[in-house]
């Protein structure tokens, strides 16, 4: 009769071939936020998970001291601005006037020195006459260049206009180095993100590069460890589906956008990614999830159980076929593999049996006869505690 041996059919139908592999998500963007100042944490605005837009506050810190630097320095400008103004309305106008009166005190010492000149030739004056005349002549010359050079001073593009200009320009950048510092206190998302991680709390004393909030930011992206083995079947575009451990119920759609160009060897994996075009709303940076990618698929194809093929990862691979009564070694070539089924392209047709690994060992040119699949074994029920009365 031959022994009783469990055996599968060569059928025809569709497969389809993929990679399944678990991975998390990951935000495109992680941007880590620190203090550019030293100080002590006063507030922290977010909680890990909240979502944030671009110019929300996170994290304040005590901002006494560059408050009051501030104060100081928009004091200090305004008294340049006032500088520069009574410059312009006061110190101008009363130069003009007393190089005006300058001028009018020249030339009356001019016409005084020459008309004693004059009279001294004749002899009605003496010489102390004259020095006096001569002296009084200089000093009005002198008072005359010195309020010239204080009207010079005083207009625009003088030496104090200058100055006041320089001075008020030095005030206004003092109080933007001020009011930087100040902003320096607040700590401000740069773009829309989520929160991943909350570094520090008030009370914290922080110094300039301490990280205070990490935030993940652009689009979500799953990133999976795929094994070297499956790159060579991978390509960009390829559809996944993928499933949140923690919704298992709700698998959604991605693609595959990237394939790293090197091997982690200590793990002999490949890093890729897939992206979302309608993410889930559940979904949070780091959460783990399974993706099966797909990345080949035929139609009416020749397929066995994976485990009816001996061998099947070696350069040759087999199947123990049932022919006439009896076992044989016949080698086959595959195609795609499926999840749990293989494509057989050679070696088999419809209706061919496969003897399925089993108790009894089976070796080529055996008497063999197929038997139906034995159905799993019913748990056996827990004896009862004999102390315990049944009812």
């Amino acid at each position: 009769m031959g022994t009783p041996v469990e055996t599968t059919n060569v059928i025809r139908e569709d497969l389809r071939q993929s990679v399944v592999s678990t991975g998390r998500v990951i935000a495109t963007a992680r941007i880590e936020l620190g203090a550019q100042v030293a100080g002590t944490v006063a507030e922290v605005a977010v909680e890990e998970g909240d979502r944030v837009t671009a110019g929300d506050l996170l994290v304040r810190l005590a901002d006494d001291e560059p408050r009051a630097a501030l104060a100081q320095a928009e004091a200090a400008l305004e008294e340049a601005q006032a500088r520069l103004r009574q410059l312009a309305v006061t110190s101008l106008p009363v130069a003009e006037q007393a190089r005006q009166q300058a001028a009018s005190a020249l030339v009356l010492a001019r016409r005084e020195h020459a008309r004693v000149t004059a009279l001294a030739a004749q002899g009605f004056f003496s010489e102390a006459r004259l020095d006096e005349a001569s002296r009084n002549l200089e000093q009005a010359e002198a008072h005359g260049r010195s309020t010239q050079l204080q009207v010079d001073a005083a207009r625009p593009r003088g030496s104090d206009h200058v100055l006041a200009m320089t001075r008020e320009a030095q005030a206004r950048r003092a109080v933007e180095v001020a009011r930087a510092k100040l902003g320096w206190t607040r700590v401000l998302a740069r773009a829309d993100a989520i929160v991943l991680k909350r570094r520090a709390e008030p009370g914290d004393v922080v110094t300039t590069g301490t990280k205070l909030v990490s935030l993940g930011a652009g689009p979500l992206q799953i990133e999976l460890q795929v094994d070297e083995k499956n790159v060579g079947l991978l390509a960009i575009d390829k559809p996944a589906t993928v499933v949140a451990d923690a919704y298992p119920d709700q698998p959604f759609q991605a693609k595959l956008v990237r394939i790293a160009p090197a091997v982690d060897a200590q793990r002999g994996t490949v890093q890729v990614k897939l992206a979302m075009d309608s993410p889930p709303t559940f979904l949070v940076p780091d959460m783990t999830v399974s993706a099966e990618i797909a990345v080949a698929a035929k139609s009416n194809v020749l397929t066995l159980p994976a485990e009816a093929v001996r061998e099947a990862n070696s350069p040759e691979p087999w199947i123990l076929a049932v022919r006439d009564g009896r076992a044989e070694r016949q080698p086959v070539r595959l195609g795609l593999r499926g999840s749990g089924r293989l494509e057989i392209m050679q070696g088999a047709d419809v209706g061919d049996l496969a003897v399925l690994p089993g108790a009894t060992t089976v070796v080529a040119g055996m008497r063999v006869r197929s038997a139906p699949k034995a159905p799993p074994a019913a748990p056996r029920a827990a004896p009862k505690d004999p102390g315990v009365p049944s009812r």
